[in-house]
């Protein structure tokens, strides 16, 4: 079976990448190869820019495979430059949607593809829904699609928290080490479901050439679900800390850091649990294995094993403390 990717070396893409090329999968990555060095020996490049169509019209004119998988692909106009581009090279187009893309505020759980497609908040997530609209209205036999919407994925190197410095992570790890103390925003009992990267790939390639997913979508997530307390505490207990924990509701947080609020609002300040059945159907190797809370120790060796991940967002911190001070401020006043 031949398969390119579009993209292939990021979070998600990496873990599939090596796990296709276990399974001898003739495997190409078009990209910038601004990470290639760690691919499989055996997977194949195409150094170009997805965007200079020209060139990559170039690139594909002899070529043919039988899955495209699109993993960077974020606007409407992403997807109809890929069917210009790929409708006579592929028999079916695999489109990296979005779990955020479910209706928010939530209704109801657990969330399943039959959970309408809608979210005010989050200019993301709408995006990535007019490229499912889109896709979804070609009609064409020969260009077959599959849509699949992961939720939260992660790593052995993911730190996750809702309020983070996205460019120093280890910043909040910093913080539980000095007996700073963390926010959460709202009351942090809010189930959150996180799913690793290999669990997400091992039922991922299940879909290549599968006559059941042709022109239909699916959530690809894992079973595992943590309130955000429980990921705190588990951090907590690897450090061997006492938690400090303080709770700030979502709206006092946004003020702070503006930049969250539509992925909290839009995404990981609701329950999030999905229901996998479909997936299951489909994709006899889907597997959910990897607990993240097992996970957070080995997370955390890998920061502290290497002083260069070690960086802290100095401003990060400057807000972070003038929200919780503003806040216990407030809530003196008011007593």
């Amino acid at each position: 079976m031949k398969v390119l990717f579009v993209g292939g070396t990021g979070l998600i893409s990496t873990a599939v990448t090596n796990i296709a090329a276990k399974k001898a999968i003739d495997l190409t990555v078009l990209n910038r190869g601004n990470k290639n060095q760690g691919l499989p020996s055996n997977v194949q490049t195409i150094v170009v820019d997805i965007n200079d169509k020209e060139k990559v019209k170039e690139v594909l004119k002899d070529k043919f495979f039988d899955v495209v998988v699109e993993w960077i692909a974020f606007t409407k106009e992403d997807v109809v430059r890929d069917y210009e581009l790929f409708k006579s090279h592929t028999k079916q187009y695999i489109f990296i949607s979005s779990a955020s893309a479910y209706q928010k505020p939530v209704q109801s759980v657990p969330i399943t593809e039959n959970t309408p497609l809608e979210n005010p908040y989050w200019e993301y997530s709408r995006n990535k829904i007019a490229c499912e609209v889109y896709l979804q209205s070609l009609n064409d036999e020969a260009f077959k699609t599959t849509i699949v919407r992961p939720s939260h994925t992660y790593d052995d190197q993911s730190i996750v928290f809702q309020i983070k410095s996205w460019e120093h992570p280890y910043t909040v790890i910093d913080r539980m080490i000095n007996d700073q103390p963390i926010v959460i925003p709202g009351d942090g009992n809010t189930l959150w479901t996180l799913t690793h990267h290999e669990d997400f790939a091992e039922g991922f390639i299940d879909l290549f050439m599968n006559p059941d997913a042709f022109n239909e979508a699916f959530t690809l997530t894992s079973t595992f679900t943590f309130t955000w307390n429980e990921l705190a505490n588990s951090f907590y207990k690897a450090l061997d800390k006492t938690p400090k924990i303080i709770h700030i509701p979502i709206d006092f947080v946004v003020k702070y850091f503006p930049h969250l609020k539509a992925e909290i609002y839009g995404d990981n300040g609701y329950n999030a649990v999905f229901d996998n059945t479909k997936i299951k159907r489909v994709a006899p190797n889907y597997r959910s294995k990897i607990g993240y809370t097992d996970r957070v120790k080995k997370i955390v060796e890998f920061f502290q094993s290497d002083p260069s991940k070690q960086t802290i967002d100095t401003k990060f911190n400057e807000t972070y403390d003038a929200m919780i001070k503003a806040y216990s401020l407030r809530n003196s006043n008011e007593m």
